[in-house]
Order: C-alpha cells, then structure tokens, then sequence
C-alpha cells in the first residue's frame, strides 16, 4: 500500500486520535481543525501499522460527496502518476464520468476498494440487498431521490433499476383519495382544508368581530359562527336546500328580521342562539302572527355533535314532501378548487410520517397523545393524518418499497432479530469510523451500537458546535453526551485550527461561549489577522437594502482589484429570502458572478472572504426562531432555548467558513445580538455616517446675540430681523 498522508505531518492531538485504540473515541474536531485528514490518516495507519484487513473497516458519513471526497483523497495520496487528480480537476467531466473514473482507479488500488466508505443509507441498502431476505423483500425498490451507486457490479448509469417509479406524495394522494371513498372522512377532511387552510380561524382569533362571517361552509356559504357552520353543512351533506340569513316580511308595516336558516322546500325558519343573541320575544311575537314556523336551536346542544345531530333531525322530520336523502359525493367534486390546499395537507402529513419514522415512535402512542391534545385543530388532523399514513406504510409494505428512514428501520430490526447476520456484520466491521457525528438522530444511533462488540473501535469525528441540522431529526445531545451513550470512552479535541485568521477563530469562540449546551473547548488558530472583521451596518431605513447593496457591490469590486477571484468569495444567508432577489439581481446587473449559499448549503465549504448577510434581529432577520406548529410538537417538542442555540451554531458554522476576510452585514440600530456577542476588540465598524439635525443659528445684526427662530426680531435689543443698522 501507498499514501502520501504522513502521521508526522499531523499535531499531536491528531497524532493522538490516529493511533489510539480505545474501544470508543470521539475525536471532538473544531471548524478548520483538519478532522477529514485525520480520520483519512487513522484508516491509513489502520492498514500500515497495525496490519488491519481493509475489509474490516467500515467508514459511515451523510452524505455521498462527504462518502467520494474520502475515497478521492485516498485515490489521490497514493495515485503517484497524479492522473487521478489532473482528470477529476477538469471541470468539463460530468458527475457520471467522475464516478466511472473513481471505480476505475479504486480497481487499481485494492486496499481502496476493499473498504466500505458510504452513507447511513446506502450501507442500510446494501446489507439488506445482501443479508435481509428474512427482513423483508431483497429486490426493493427506494422511495425517494437516490444519490448514491449501489456497488461495483451495479453499472452506475442504471440507478433506475433500484428506484421505485411513484413518489412519495404521489402514494399519500392515491391512499387519501381512497380513504375519501368514506364520505364521513372526505366531508371532515373538507371541513379540516376550509377551517385551518382557508379560512385560517386559529390564527389572530382575538381581533375578529362576533357579526363577521369568516366560517365557511362546506358549500361556500360564508356564516358567523362554528355552530351555524355546523348546521349548515348538516344541511349540505343530507342534500336540504336552505338560505342564509335571507330577508323576510313579516307585517304590512315593513317589519322584517332575519332568519339565521330558511328551509324553502319545508317553509321553516331556523334560528340558533346562544348568549351573544339578539332578544328574540319582539321576533317570536312577529313571526307568530305573521303564520311563520320557527324552530330554535341552542348553543349549549353543540358542544354534542351526535346530540345536535339528532336535533337537526327532529327539526326536519316529516316536513318535507318526500324523504330527504344524503349527498353522495366525490373527491374530485369536493375538491376542485382546493388542490393546491390539499398538497399543503399532504406535505404535513408526510412531514408527520417522517418525524414519527426519525424518532421511531409507535403509531398508537401518537394516536393516543394526539387525541389527549387540548386543541380542536390538532386533535382533528391526527384523526384525518393517522389513518392515510396507517395505510401507507401498508402499501409500501405491499409493493416492497422502502424510504430512506426505512432503509435504516429495517436494518436495525434485522440486526435484533438475525443473530447469526448481526454476527456477520459484527465480525466484518472490527472496525467503525463515523464522520460528522454531530448529524446523528436516534436510529442512526441505534444502527451504530447494534454493529458493535465489546472488541469493535469506534472512531468518531465531530463538533458540536457545528450541529446545524435538528430540524431533520438530528440530536445534538449524542456527541455532548457520547461518554454517556458509549461508556467507557475518552474524547481528544482537535483546537487547532488551520483555516482561518484568529481573529475569526475568537469571534466564532466568543459567540459560541453564549450556548450552555455544549462542550467547552478553545480553539486557536495559526494563522495571525491581518486586519479586524468588517462590520457594516445600513443607516437609512428606507433605502436601506439599495446601500447595502451598493456597499457589497463596491467591496466585490476592490477584492477583484486585489485578485481575489470570484470563487474566492462567498455570499451566506440563514433564509433565501435574504438573497433573492435584491442581492443576486444587483449581483447581475453589475457583472458579477459571488458563490451564494444558505448556511446549511455552505457546510464544509470554506472561501478567503466570507460575507453573512441578513444579520438583523427579530422575525425574518438571524437569528430567527421558528416555533413550529404544534401539530409536529406531538411527535418532537420544541424547546426556544435550544433552538435559538441551533441558530448560534449555524451562525457559528457561517463565521468559520471564512479564511482570511469576513462583512458581517446588518442594519443600524437593529444589528442581529450574535454581533453583539462579538467583542468589539475583533471587529471594525463601517457605517455610513448619520447626519446630526443642525438647528439654524440666526444672530442679531446689532447686538450680535442669538434670534429665536420664530422671532422677527432681537428679543434683546428690539432690532428687527434682516434690518439694517444704521
């Protein structure tokens, strides 16, 4: 075997890390602080120093680039020719060919290709393709956007072979429109869409008027209350005709009222009260003179559906011609109009069904603590949710599809049940490196210790002050706590850092010192500052956005003019909204062409000038805290505290990405607190001056003392203003 990586080129804590050989490790790396090439090296010294077999290595990591720029980094140390690297540096090769070319040049080096380097998922693919007959069907086929390449023998062009030709929303639409076949499930799904869709009757409750009519009705109708909704769909869904608060004449005089419900087809009246009522003795006197039939209905029946049903039926029994018959309806009918709601639907529903996968709860716990919930709305989306994703886990089942949670799902469930596969892969995999530990969840956890022996070496790398990623389901508690989920282990923290200026190294410090959950850890870097981080705040609120924008773009022109590249620079932001489109409009209309990413895009990436835009404070600024609905706090409860933390580490994350120059940029008077939670010592403000008000100083021709502004003459010697003395 060859390889360029040295064990003397690395620091002592790296040297540490690479040669150890506790049974569990995590090495704690910080931003720039080199912890690919270390775990590069610890598979390397694995190899040559102590005669591992590569077949016993498994490296897991999230993503298929993290997965590549491995093997490309081991192809390239020990491709001495150097052709690897001239060919995978044409930018003109396309990612297919990249592939091709990677299994071409690991077929050379057999050490390479005897390792297991992939992601969660496509390891979970692989072991049950090769070991889960039992589990489950070994020829499934993948829900979702499949990124990696299966295996060698697999031809890389022919993905296509292991994906499944529905998507996911396109089974949740199938299975709803069937679960709509019960009528009592479509019209409740309608009501749902119109209540918390359209209408949107959660949202500011308290600002609306006990006479606007903002319930609408399964047939449109638009009435004041939930009760009189209620009763109007009642009537819809048993096919009565009735009118809604129509004008009546009730004497000669002109006396008119109106009627809450009139029956045409029964002549009755229908008035519903309840404590914000008019007084009703004048109408019943009038209504019952003029020969009208009123029934009344009361609000305290409602709070019985059932009760005030069978209300309702008494009320119109027998007076109808003939027997009134309920609707049959459609989806198709009760729907049109509302596709782009009932995707907003689906997409929540999908969302549940993840989260439920993530944190691997039982569905019957769900149902049970959703119908405890004290609200009306949530209790009603999981009765409507619950059932659809009942059934679609039943139909992938069914047609031996799997989605990415699955994927690991099922392989946690062999390893339990399969003892004698569980001991294949445990003998394989003597030993286990995790990258980016930070980015677990518990059922990546959970696969993780289900590999392990008490003779397995488990080498982890991470940082958790880069755990960006809890709102797919990642816990950052694992690499905090990691002596408590794998004990006994030793952690070795990595505090050098190799990318970026001190000054830069002690904001991202500074800042990150404010989060009480974390792992106290001091990173220094070697490179010295040059010059302190720029911080430009806009002055004028109203053409605030056309200054910075100008600022920007005349900083991007003098970084050219000091020969800095175009992918030297890169734009950040925590939400697209904060580029698009002033930023990347006035980028184009001035001919540049400035990498821009969101934080999370920007992981693992660095550049030598970094600019964070959007740090203002408060909603639609950084941070900014999204409690999310609490729908999804029954499967996850949000906790603002760790929140705001997870948006100091993304803040971290953007600080770090910079090597030799970062613009904070913001807003005067409103600048984001992470800035704030800089020290002033690091960073140089630049700011366009705010003009001080100059009050106009008139003085007295002949005294010479001030004249008040609002004086036509000298107060103190009677002079009039602009006379001339003689």
């Amino acid at each position: 075997m060859h390889s360029n990586i040295n064990i003397s080129s690395l620091n002592e804590k790296q040297q540490e890390a690479v040669i150890s050989r506790d049974k569990r490790l995590l090495v704690l790396a910080g931003a720039g602080s080199g912890k690919t090439m270390t775990l590069l090296q610890k598979i390397v010294y694995l190899i040559s120093k102590e005669n591992v077999k590569s077949k016993n290595i498994l490296a897991v990591t999230f993503t298929k680039n993290a997965a590549n720029e491995m093997l490309d980094r081991l192809i390239i140390s020990s491709d001495k020719s150097g052709l690897y690297a001239e060919k995978l540096a044409n930018k003109q090769i396309s990612e297919e060919d990249k592939n091709l070319l990677r299994l071409e040049f690991q077929s050379k080096h057999q050490w390479i290709k005897a390792l297991t380097v992939r992601t969660f998922h496509s390891l979970c693919f692989k072991i049950l393709r090769e070991y889960g007959v039992n589990e489950f069907d070994n020829k499934f086929k993948i829900l979702g956007d499949v990124k990696w390449n299966e295996d060698d023998e697999f031809k890389v062009d022919k993905v296509i072979e292991f994906k499944a030709k529905e998507t996911v929303f396109e089974i949740f639409h199938k299975i709803l429109i069937e679960q709509c076949d019960d009528e009592n499930y479509l019209f409740n799904l309608k009501r749902y869409i119109l209540d918390y869709f359209v209408d949107k009757i959660h949202i500011n409750t308290d600002k609306r008027r006990s006479y606007d009519k903002l319930y609408t009705t399964l047939d449109g109708t638009k009435v004041r209350s939930k009760s009189e909704q209620f009763i109007a769909d009642w009537f819809f869904r048993n096919n009565i005709r009735y009118v809604y608060e129509g004008k009546r004449q009730v004497t000669e005089k002109g006396f008119t009222f109106e009627p809450d419900f009139y029956l045409p087809d029964a002549n009755i009246y229908i008035e519903h009260l309840s404590n914000k009522s008019s007084p009703i003795s004048g109408k019943q006197a009038a209504c019952k003179k003029a020969g009208f039939t009123v029934e009344y209905t009361y609000e305290k029946d409602t709070q019985d559906s059932a009760l005030f049903s069978h209300i309702l039926e008494n009320i119109v029994k027998n007076r109808f011609s003939e027997k009134y018959k309920p609707r049959k309806s459609t989806y198709q009918e009760v729907f049109h109009g509302f596709h782009s709601h009932i995707n907003e639907f689906i997409k929540m529903v999908n969302r549940v069904t993840d989260m439920i996968k993530v944190e691997n709860i039982d569905l019957q716990h769900i149902k049970q603590k959703s119908e405890e919930d004290q609200h009306e709305r949530v209790r009603n989306f999981y009765a409507l949710a619950l059932p659809v994703i009942q059934k679609f886990n039943a139909y992938c089942i069914d047609k031996s599809y799997l989605d990415f949670n699955d994927l690991i799902i099922r392989c946690i469930s062999l390893l339990k049940n399969d003892k004698d596969i569980a001991k294949i892969l445990k003998d394989r995999f003597k030993y286990v490196l995790v990258d980016e530990f930070q980015d677990v969840n518990s059922l990546q956890v959970e696969f993780i210790k289900l590999l392990l022996t008490d003779e397995t070496q488990l080498f982890c790398v991470g940082d958790d002050w880069q755990s960006i990623y809890g709102f797919r389901g990642s816990d950052v508690s694992y690499i905090v706590e990691f002596e408590k989920h794998f004990n006994p282990s030793k952690v070795i923290t990595l505090n050098i850092n190799y990318r970026s200026t001190q000054n830069i190294v002690d904001a991202g410090n500074e800042v990150i010192k404010h989060n009480k959950f974390k792992i106290d850890k001091e990173i220094f870097a070697i490179k010295p500052s040059l010059q302190k981080i720029k911080l430009y705040s806009a002055t004028e609120e109203d053409s605030s956005i056309s200054e910075t924008l100008s600022f920007c773009v005349d900083q991007i022109v003098k970084l050219q003019k000091e020969g800095y590249s175009s992918d030297d620079i890169l734009f950040l932001y925590s939400r697209n909204h904060m580029f698009r489109p002033n930023f990347s409009d006035a980028f184009k209309e001035a001919g540049i062409k400035v990498q821009a990413k969101t934080i999370h895009a920007a992981k693992g990436l660095e550049a030598k000038v970094v600019f964070i835009i959007g740090l203002t404070d408060g909603s639609g600024g950084f941070p900014d805290i999204w409690l999310e609905d609490r729908i999804f706090q029954v499967i996850k409860r949000a906790n603002h505290e760790l929140l705001m933390e997870e948006q100091r580490r993304l803040f971290y994350v953007a600080v770090t990405r910079a090597k030799e120059k970062l613009f904070l940029i913001s807003r005067k008077g409103n600048e984001s607190r992470f800035i704030e939670e800089i020290p002033e010592k690091l960073f140089e403000r630049i700011a366009k001056p705010i003009e001080l008000i100059k009050e106009k100083v008139i003085l007295c021709d002949k005294c010479s003392k001030q004249i008040k502004t609002t004086y036509s003459f000298c107060s103190h010697c009677g002079t009039p203003l602009n006379s001339k003395i003689e």
